[in-house]
């Protein structure tokens, strides 16, 4: 079934009228929790449930991806981050990816027994400590090690039974800005992010289900950030890789997004540029404004996004009782555990 074309967020740990309202629009089609829509599993699975009486097939996504990017803390198993598997790997490289697999699906499938569809994960940037806001959520520095690492998380992810989003193409993991608080700028010739940065996307591109493009300029390429570039998307992504997957734009409400103007016109290039699903977070005014404006434009729905809904999921105490998710979590750190 085709669902709108927006992604929205909440307040709050319950749904009032206005949530209600706006999660029913016909062109929104997603919903992402935040931290502070979480209290406790139990309060979750309501807040979960109450989203699902509003439009039951909505996409219900959060960033979960380990380490210091992990929304939903007490009651869920505490993922490492990604960078942290990265010496065991130089060393035992199989044993290690074996891990990184059992993690994945450890990720994923806590998720799904909450009725969550998606964590926007893998991060697939290439970076050590060069970019503060990537950092160790990166699996290495070097392109073929993020590529080997992540392809055996995303491994476990899909069988979990949750659609893997790589994120952020071509890759952020080369500018020192953050594109939450400003617009980066990447000067390097096309060539040499070819021969980077785009390595993980490229070589993993048959294994993911979506992309989530960075709101940095590449002026060798284009003067539009990625997410609302036609070049980098439907030229470079589309048609040159072939790729026939969900693209979500990043948070229109970044800095790196508010060089495309308001609010209506950045949902308008990102999704005239090639984006299926735009996200509008933190600003409840903006989300409006956007699917009005989208509703008058006539935007119809996209028959890609509903490829991101869960596979498959067990309930939360099966899993807890599952013998795989018993033997993944005692493979954890003492202080990631549950």
């Amino acid at each position: 079934m085709a669902l709108g074309v927006v992604m929205v967020d909440i307040e709050g740990r319950s749904l009032n009228d206005e949530d209600r309202q706006l999660l029913a629009h016909p062109q929104v089609g997603g919903v992402i929790l935040f931290t502070r829509n979480f209290e406790s599993l139990a309060q979750l699975q309501q807040l979960v449930l109450s989203i699902r009486e509003c439009k039951p097939n909505i996409i219900i996504a959060v960033d979960h991806e380990g380490g210091r990017v992990q929304r939903f803390r007490e009651g869920f198993s505490r993922i490492p981050a990604m960078q942290s598997f990265l010496a065991s790997f130089r060393r035992d490289a199989e044993s290690t990816l074996e891990e990184v697999r059992q993690i994945g699906w450890l990720m994923a499938s806590e998720l799904l027994a909450c009725d969550i569809d998606i964590s926007f994960a893998p991060v697939l940037d290439v970076d050590e400590n060069n970019c503060k806001i990537i950092a160790n959520r990166s699996f290495s520095p070097r392109p073929d090690e993020v590529v080997v690492l992540a392809g055996a998380f995303i491994r476990g992810m899909h069988e979990a039974g949750m659609a893997v989003t790589g994120k952020h193409y071509p890759g952020h993991g080369s500018v020192t800005g953050d594109s939450h608080l400003v617009q980066p700028v990447d000067h390097r010739p096309l060539a040499q992010i070819q021969h980077h940065d785009l390595i993980p996307f490229t070589q993993l591109i048959d294994q993911l289900d979506a992309l989530m493009p960075a709101h940095i300029v590449f002026p060798e390429v284009d003067h539009l950030p990625v997410g609302f570039s036609s070049k980098w998307l439907q030229e470079k992504l589309r048609q040159q890789l072939q790729f026939d997957g969900v693209i979500f734009s990043d948070d229109l409400s970044m800095a790196g997004a508010e060089s495309a103007g308001d609010f209506t016109a950045r949902a308008e290039l990102a999704l005239a540029a090639g984006c299926d699903m735009v996200l509008v977070c933190n600003d409840r005014a903006a989300a409006l404004q956007v699917v009005e404006h989208l509703a008058k434009q006539s935007v119809l729905p996209n028959k890609r996004i509903s490829r991101m809904r869960m596979r498959k999921r067990v309930h939360w105490d099966d899993l807890r009782r599952d013998a795989r998710w018993q033997q993944v979590v005692s493979l954890l750190p003492i202080e990631a555990m549950v």
